[in-house]
């Protein structure tokens, strides 16, 4: 039986021609049988994708070969399994663009990118040296990165979860002033991959706040660190047709169910197709229509 595998990854790094990576990209993908969403600006790459074992392996070292991709933080997770035509079954179809941001804050003048990354973003923290910063910091803040319906089944204890339906969300928050009490205080923020930490932390330096670090590697690296043993809990929203995931067996569940408000960890799309609202849904209420009450369901 072939294993499937699916990989998340982004670079920053400036690209002088994103429409010639997005080709080489989309070529490559379709050769090897690979699904998945690839974003590429002038500011780098930003992709999942997932596909049979070897083929993963080889597209990573095909994309590595490519100077300024060859450091590339590649994470690993076990797909669900290969269709009957060998595809996986986690993505429905493989998606390449090329666009303004590969993470769309809204502001990609703002942003500014050299072959290191994002300059004047915050300070990296790897999982391993997040308790030292917090022994040094004891007034440290978990800031979320993450729509905020992400953190409905998933945060770190006592982290401050922004209201934001979009990431376009957090500048409007932050210019709006809804933060600043927090200029002096040590943050750290985190999201799933990293990427969106990347961006927000710039964002909010530029904006004035003193102390800002990021969890490199976010929550998915930090979830292979410690499990459920770490200051995480919950479930972690993924953007694939596994919709979460955890990091070892019986994580908490600290979801409610919008339907019957039963503890849950899953999101579900509203099932009007005119909506985009996600919705903590149980199993059993998934099995149902899911409406998220924006739009009356449609009747014969």
């Amino acid at each position: 039986m072939m294993m499937s595998r699916v990989l998340l990854f982004y670079c920053f790094t400036p690209l002088a021609d994103p429409e010639a990576i997005r080709l080489w990209q989309r070529e490559l993908c379709e050769r090897l049988g690979l699904r998945g969403r690839i974003l590429v600006s002038e500011h780098g790459i930003n992709a999942t994708v997932g596909g049979e074992l070897k083929a993963c392996k080889q597209y990573v070292k095909n994309l590595k070969s490519y100077g300024p991709f060859k450091d590339i933080d590649m994470k690993w997770s076990e797909g669900t399994g290969l269709d009957e035509s060998g595809m996986s079954k986690d993505f429905p179809r493989l998606v390449v663009k090329a666009r303004p941001e590969i993470v769309a804050f809204g502001a990609p003048g703002e942003l500014e990118v050299d072959r290191d990354g994002v300059v004047g973003g915050g300070i990296h923290v790897r999982p391993d040296e997040v308790e030292d910063l917090i022994r040094k910091h004891p007034d440290l803040v978990f800031f979320d990165g993450r729509n905020s319906i992400e953190a409905e089944i998933g945060r770190f204890e006592g982290a401050i979860v922004p209201p934001t339906e979009t990431t376009h969300d957090f500048i409007k928050l932050l210019d709006a002033g809804m933060y600043d009490h927090l200029k002096s205080t040590p943050i750290l923020t985190y999201c799933t991959g990293g990427i969106r930490c990347e961006v927000l932390s710039a964002l909010m330096r530029n904006r004035g706040f003193e102390h800002v670090y990021q969890l490199s590697g976010g929550i998915v690296r930090y979830g292979e660190e410690f499990g459920n043993e770490g200051r995480w809990t919950g479930s972690l929203t993924v953007f694939d047709n596994r919709e979460t995931m955890t990091f070892g067996p019986d994580a908490d569940m600290i979801g409610v169910c919008f339907g019957c408000g039963a503890p849950a960890g899953s999101l579900h799309n509203c099932d009007d197709p005119s909506c985009v609202s996600r919705l903590v849904t149980c199993p059993e209420c998934a099995a149902k229509p899911v409406w998220c009450g924006k739009h009356a369901p449609v009747t014969a």
